[in-house]
């Protein structure tokens, strides 16, 4: 029988229950779920009072590979095929849509937020967007199709922030935070030819991601605002960087992290805003002007993006499995409360 596992409220267990698996309609599939990641963004609603926009009881969980069991009309041809489904699904209709601003579509889809999530044995989900998954390609790289459910955000959201950014050969790239989405941007940024600063207060993730792209880690609590900055320029001349035109990523969604990461913007920088927080914070908006740079958003990414995100997997210039674990979905509740209390350093896989 299909289970799923319930958000009823912030202050109760998620609740395990059976459901009846209706037919896909048109356009949409049905995925027997491999794994589902645990973000950082399923915690925010079940701890921190973000409000889904589907009504509780919800099913979270927006990081999903899978296999189609079932296609509905018009969809046929994804029978079958194994797959990872975008954390953000455009509707492909509207006028954002038809401009290439997917990521801004109103009627968008986000499972574990619009419909039912990847905290379960089954989804429905529209088959407009799904990335094809070679699994002879994972397997050469020593990766199951479960593991690539990080794929669908924490992954992918630093690779559209890359592209959104312009990371390219040469550029001095500092991620801010190297959990779950900040290792994959130091990883991604370093595929895309950039040399990576990155910033923690885990020395265990500052020693993981100091072995795959990190050419200088930073422990945030040894220092305060200018001696940080100063001891990444200080790099920057030793290696024949520029001290201009940074790129930064603040992947720590604290505000601690977004006030660190914006008292480093210098002239011509770019600070990319990955991580999510609900705290506020008070910053001189004139340095974006005094410094010539800019503030990026970043939502999700367009699942056009997507193939190419997944290619850095199989070609093995994006790493997963030093950063992945595999856990049973029936253990959900518990590993919440340890990804929350900060005792777990490698993305949770649940897998049913």
């Amino acid at each position: 029988m299909p289970r799923r596992w319930m958000m009823v409220s912030g202050d109760a267990p998620l609740k395990k229950v059976e459901f009846d698996l209706d037919a896909p309609g048109l356009g949409e599939v049905i995925v027997d779920v491999a794994g589902c990641g645990v973000c950082h963004t399923d915690l925010g609603y079940y701890y921190d009072g973000v409000r889904t926009n589907q009504e509780l009881p919800l099913a979270l969980g927006h990081e999903i590979s899978g296999v189609v069991s079932a296609a509905g009309p018009g969809v046929e041809e994804w029978l079958g095929q194994t797959v990872i489904i975008p954390a953000v699904m455009p509707c492909g209709e509207c006028d954002a849509c038809q401009r290439g601003k997917g990521t801004i579509c109103r009627a968008q889809k986000m499972p574990g937020n619009d419909i039912q999530g990847g905290f379960a044995s089954h989804i429905a989900v529209p088959a407009r967007g799904l990335c094809p998954v070679d699994t002879d390609k994972l397997a050469a790289v020593g990766l199951s199709l479960a593991d690539v459910s990080v794929v669908a955000d924490a992954l992918t959201t630093p690779y559209q922030a890359a592209v959104q950014a312009g990371v390219s050969e040469g550029d001095l790239v500092i991620v801010n935070g190297v959990g779950g989405v900040g290792g994959y941007a130091v990883q991604v940024a370093a595929a895309m030819g950039a040399t990576v600063v990155a910033i923690d207060v885990v020395p265990e993730k500052l020693d993981a991601i100091g072995k795959s792209g990190a050419a200088l880690t930073l422990n945030a609590r040894d220092f305060d605002p200018r001696s940080l900055k100063g001891e990444i320029i200080g790099f920057v001349k030793a290696n024949g960087l520029r001290t201009s035109e940074w790129i930064i990523m603040e992947c720590s969604g604290t505000a601690a992290g977004q006030k660190a990461a914006f008292g480093l913007l210098n002239h011509g920088a770019t600070m990319c805003v990955v991580g999510f927080t609900m705290d506020k914070l008070d910053v001189r908006l004139s340095n974006l002007m005094a410094f010539h740079a800019r503030l990026l958003g970043n939502w999700g990414c367009p699942p056009e993006l997507y193939p190419s995100a997944l290619e850095l997997v199989t070609s093995g210039k994006v790493k997963l499995n030093p950063f992945v674990e595999q856990r049973p979905l029936d253990d959900i509740n518990e590993i919440f409360k340890a990804v929350h209390d900060g005792k777990l350093v490698r993305r949770q896989i649940l897998v049913p």
